[in-house]
């Protein structure tokens, strides 16, 4: 099992439009049978405006297979236009869940 975290440090004021596209996001992964992201925002922390997603997968190959297929939705595309107006950067972590 892994657990997949995307860190995104949003444009100052930006996380709540992000927080909203993801949650959108969401609806497009439920329709196509994914469980959606968990969104986490910061309370306080290295940087204001961060928000965090994160989702666990049997295997990395899976994880990029839902990628792909939640990317070439047209509902997806459309949600996610105007991103990059949100983002100043950000950054993926991937680790094994060992138990």
């Amino acid at each position: 099992m892994y657990l997949v975290r995307e860190v995104l440090h949003c444009r100052p004021g930006k996380v709540g439009a992000l927080v909203e596209m993801f949650k959108r996001m969401g609806e497009v992964m439920r329709d196509k049978g994914y469980e959606p992201f968990r969104l986490f925002t910061d309370v306080s922390g290295e940087q204001f405006w961060t928000l965090v997603l994160e989702s666990e997968s049997a295997s990395l190959t899976e994880f990029q297979s839902m990628e792909a297929d939640v990317l070439s939705d047209e509902r997806a595309r459309a949600i996610m236009s105007g991103y990059h107006d949100l983002v100043q950067n950000g950054r993926r972590e991937i680790f094994k869940v060992v138990e």
